[in-house]
């Protein structure tokens, strides 16, 4: 359970937009480093985003957001023109691993999430 200074993530909110764009960006990033797609990954980017966040998912809403974060990753980038190549992970990301808001491919991913939500 959530607590005190935690708060809850809740559907239709920006922090849950903002998730599942980390999601699909580092599983997007680590396909294309690996040519894999990470499961392990994931879960430990959102436990990492979460925390880093003071916020707190409920486990099955976290399954549920991954698996969503996978779909857009493997299937809908294509599809809105939106490619992760080796060259241009590292724009993705800040220097501590935060979105790169300021990166096109962030926002295209972003309003990509936005709308899959």
């Amino acid at each position: 359970m959530a607590g005190s200074d935690i708060n809850e993530v809740t559907d239709g909110s920006d922090a849950r937009a903002e998730l599942l764009c980390f999601l699909v960006a580092t599983v997007a990033a680590s396909h294309s480093l690996t040519y894999e797609w990470r499961v392990d990954h994931l879960v430990e980017s959102c436990r990492l985003w979460l925390r880093r966040n003071h916020l707190w998912m409920d486990w099955l809403e976290r399954v549920r957001l991954g698996q969503l974060a996978l779909k857009i990753a493997k299937r809908d980038l294509k599809g809105a023109g939106i490619a992760v190549r080796q060259s241009n992970v590292q724009a993705l990301f800040t220097g501590d691993m935060q979105l790169n808001y300021s990166c096109t491919v962030i926002k295209k991913m972003l309003a990509l999430c936005k709308e899959a939500l």
